[in-house]
C-alpha cells in the first residue's frame, strides 16, 4: 500500500508540484487548498502524514494541526511556511508539529524531510515494547503516551514518549544528546541539546520521587544520559 499524505496548501501551483513528485517517490498525495477542505480529507482516515501551510485562507495551520492533536492523533505534521521567524517555528512544533520548512524550499531536503518522519514513525511504532513499563514511580504506556502516579494519570508529550522509548531501548547504556536528537527530532533546525535537557527534566519530575536527585534517568557527564531501573546499579547523576 502506498502511503498517503495529506498536502494543505493553497498555492495551487506548489501544491501540483508536491503531488507530482510525492507520485513519484511512490506516495500517494491528496491535495486541500484550505484548512477546512483537509479536516475533512484528515476525518476520512488513512493519512499517514501532512504537509501543513501555516498561511492558509480561512483557519491557519496553527489551528489545523491543534485540533488534529485535540484528537489525539498523531499523525506527523511537516510545516511548511514563508515566515521565518524563530518564534513561528517554536510555536509550531510546541503545538505538536513534527518538523518546519522554510518557502523557498529546497525539494530533495523536503522529500528528505518527509522519509526522516517516516523512519521516526515506524520506529517508534514499530518495535513492541510491554504494554506498561515501570520506571522509578511512574507506570509508563508508550503507546497510549501516559504515565500514572500516585497523584493520578498524567499525558506525556509526544516527544517524551519518544525519549523514554530510547532511553529503555537502551537501558544502562549512556544515550547521547546527539542520538537523542537525530532519533526524536530529524532534520529540525530548532530543537539543541539544551532543548533535550529540558524534556528529560520534564520526564524527571514525572518519574523521579525527588527530581532533584535523580536515580532513573542519570546524567552521563559530557554525553547525555542513562536510564536505570534498578537503582542500585549505579550512583545518582
Amino acid at each position: 500500500m502506498k502511503r498517503r499524505i495529506l498536502v494543505v496548501e493553497d498555492d495551487a501551483h506548489l501544491a501540483d508540484g508536491l503531488r507530482i513528485n510525492l507520485e513519484l517517490e511512490g506516495y500517494e498525495p491528496l491535495l486541500a487548498g484550505s484548512g477546512e477542505e483537509g479536516l475533512e480529507i484528515w476525518k476520512r482516515g488513512g493519512i499517514e502524514l501532512i504537509l501543513l501551510d501555516v498561511m492558509l485562507p480561512g483557519m491557519d495551520g496553527f489551528e489545523f494541526c491543534r485540533r488534529v492533536r485535540h484528537e489525539g492523533d498523531r499523525v506527523p505534521i511537516l510545516f511548511l511556511t514563508a515566515r521565518s521567524a524563530g518564534q513561528d517555528r517554536i510555536r509550531g512544533l510546541d503545538m505538536g508539529g513534527d518538523d518546519y520548512i522554510t518557502k523557498p524550499f529546497d525539494l530533495a531536503e523536503l522529500l528528505a524531510r518527509v522519509k526522516s518522519l517516516f523512519r521516526r514513525q515506524d520506529w517508534f511504532r514499530g518495535q513492541e515494547l510491554p504494554q506498561t513499563l515501570t520506571i522509578g514511580r511512574a507506570e509508563v504506556n508508550l503507546r497510549s503516551y501516559q504515565a500514572t502516579t500516585a497523584e493520578g494519570p498524567i499525558d506525556l508529550k509526544e516527544k517524551e514518549a519518544m525519549i523514554l522509548r530510547l532511553l529503555v531501548e537502551h537501558a544502562g547504556e549512556p544515550v547521547s544528546r546527539e542520538t537523542i536528537l537525530d532519533r526524536v527530532w530529524g532534520f529540525g533546525a530548532y530543537p539543541t541539546t539544551r532543548t533535550v535537557d529540558n524534556f528529560i527534566l520534564s520526564l524527571r519530575k514525572i518519574v523521579e520521587t525527588d527530581p532533584k536527585n535523580p536515580r532513573h534517568i542519570l546524567t552521563v557527564h559530557g554525553v547525555g544520559y542513562r536510564l536505570v531501573t534498578d537503582p542500585g546499579d549505579g550512583p545518582a547523576g
